[in-house]
């Protein structure tokens, strides 16, 4: 099966085309760039480079969330129109459950961070359990310190993972100091991780009907339902 995975969740881009385990193809771009100007430019490069026609692809995966806003709606939207224009498999994947795909090596539980800003986080807990990366505790919007006392109920050894690890090193290490290193910080999402977890997720139908799964409403779409309880209408239908 030939898939392309699509991740534009966070600050860096990843578009990978691969072939059951195998990468075929990979772009990574780790510097903070306009995802709608870099993303199809980037799939271009990697069919054309590795002699790929849109036709042999089997199925796109794209990171479903949470994660940017505006990320997330560009790699949806691009791989919604792909999918439906070649009459091929969509899959959505969590954005944390493919950073936690990455510690292949690490036998505990495995907490993704993604700065919610405010001091709070997008996180869940992840570990592989025969060759398997399971779902510990739910992906989830939270305060970073609320976040910190549930996973005491977590009997093992956590791994805590993702470049936004940084921006809460401190507060990490002041309550599970062997659950940071510095090699951590710098694992981010791939393709790989992506479309090897895509491949065995069963395809959205119908295709238009997916959206991102953003586990927080955008403080807009917040204050406009607070003085619109009444109505229940839809932000983004009435915007």
């Amino acid at each position: 099966m030939k898939v392309l995975a699509i991740d534009t969740s966070n600050q860096a881009l990843a578009v990978a085309i691969c072939e059951n385990d195998q990468v075929i193809g990979q772009y990574l771009g780790t510097t903070n760039r306009n995802h709608s100007l870099v993303l199809m430019p980037a799939i271009d490069f990697l069919m054309k480079e590795n002699k790929i026609s849109p036709k042999e692809l089997d199925r796109i995966i794209v990171a479903e969330g949470p994660g940017s806003y505006t990320g997330l709606r560009i790699g949806v939207t691009t791989a919604k129109t792909l999918a439906w224009t070649l009459g091929i498999d969509l899959v959505g994947v969590s954005s944390l459950a493919a950073l936690a795909a990455n510690s292949v090596d690490f036998s505990g539980y495995i907490v993704p961070l993604f700065n919610a800003r405010r001091e709070n986080v997008y996180t869940g807990v992840y570990q592989w359990q025969e060759g398997k990366l399971i779902s510990i505790m739910a992906d989830r919007h939270v305060a970073l310190a609320s976040w910190l006392e549930e996973l005491q109920q977590l009997d093992g050894k956590l791994r805590f993972v993702g470049t936004d690890v940084a921006a809460f090193k401190e507060s990490l290490i002041e309550v599970y100091p062997e659950s940071v290193s510095e090699q951590w910080l710098i694992n981010e999402v791939n393709g790989l991780s992506l479309a090897k977890l895509g491949i065995e997720v069963k395809p959205v139908l119908p295709i238009e009907s997916f959206v991102p799964k953003y586990l927080k409403l955008v403080e807009a779409e917040e204050n406009w339902l607070a003085n619109h309880d009444e109505q229940r209408e839809s932000y983004v239908e009435k915007i």
